[in-house]
C-alpha cells in the first residue's frame, strides 16, 4: 500500500486505522534492509551444480493439501514441535517489535519487508493478509520439481520449513504466485542474491531438480553477488 507525503497526520491516521496497517512512502528498490542469505553465494553454486536439470513435470494432482495442513506444529523441520504453529514463528522471526513479546499468538509489529524494501505495520485482523508469509521455493514449483515424489511428511516439512518461509509485503506475494528464479524476482535487486540462495538450499535439502532456465537465471545472479 503506498501513503502518499502529503497526506496530513490526520487522514495518515485514518487509513492505517482502516486497512488494519501502514507503510511508509511507498517501495524504493534498493531502500530497506537486506537480511543475509542463509549460505554463502560459493557455497550455493556448489549446490545448484549438483542440482538436476530437467523440465517441469505436469501439475497434475497438485492442491494445497498436497503439502498437508497449512501451518501445522506438528512437522520436523527446524523449529517443530515448538507448540506454536508455523505462521506464528515467522512472523516473531521476521518482524520488529512482535506483540507479544512471549507466548504464540503474534498481534503486531513492523516489517521490513525485504522483497520491496517498504517498512510494513502488521495488526492481525480482517486486513492481515497485507503481510504474508511466502513460500520462497513455491509449493507449486516444488511440485512439478520433484516433490510429487516426496512422501506426504516430507513434503509437510518443505511447506513448513523455516529455512523456505520469509514474512513479505502481501501484494508483492500475490503477484509472484508460483513463478521461479526464471519468471520473478524481488524488486529489491540487493535482496536477490539471498532469495536464490534460500532456494537454492530448500531445493538441494528436499532433492528437487530446477528448470535450464532457473537454473541460468539463479546462476547469472549468484555470478554477481
Amino acid at each position: 500500500m503506498r501513503i502518499v507525503v502529503t497526506l496530513s497526520v490526520s487522514l495518515l491516521a485514518a487509513v492505517s486505522l482502516l486497512c488494519g496497517c501502514k507503510a511508509t512512502t511507498g517501495p524504493v528498490a534498493g531502500a530497506g534492509p537486506v537480511p543475509p542469505g542463509p549460505i554463502s553465494p560459493a557455497t550455493a553454486e556448489q549446490m545448484l551444480a549438483q542440482l538436476p536439470i530437467k523440465g517441469r513435470a505436469p501439475m497434475t494432482g497438485y492442491s494445497r493439501d498436497q503439502f498437508g495442513q497449512a501451518w501445522t506444529d506438528d512437522n520436523s523441520a527446524p523449529g517443530g514441535h515448538n507448540g506454536c504453529d508455523t505462521r506464528d514463528d515467522i512472523l516473531r522471526r521476521d518482524l520488529t517489535d512482535a506483540k507479544p513479546a512471549t507466548g504464540c499468538h503474534i498481534t503486531s509489529g513492523t516489517l521490513h519487508d525485504p522483497y520491496t524494501g517498504k517498512s510494513i505495520v502488521f495488526v492481525r485482523g480482517p486486513k492481515s493478509t497485507v503481510v504474508q508469509i511466502d513460500h520462497m521455493v513455491p509449493l507449486g514449483d516444488a511440485w512439478q520439481t520433484g516433490a510429487q515424489q516426496l512422501p506426504a511428511d516430507r513434503r509437510r516439512d518443505l511447506a513448513n520449513d523455516p529455512r523456505n518461509l520469509q514474512s513479505v509485503d502481501g501484494p508483492t506475494n500475490e503477484q509472484k504466485g508460483d513463478g521461479d528464479a526464471a519468471t520473478w524476482l524481488p524488486p529489491q535487486k540487493p535482496y536477490r542474491c539471498a532469495y536464490v540462495e534460500h532456494q537454492v538450499e530448500v531445493k538441494s535439502i528436499y532433492g528437487l531438480w530446477v528448470t535450464r532456465a532457473e537454473h541460468d537465471a539463479i546462476d547469472g545472479i549468484l555470478h554477481d553477488c
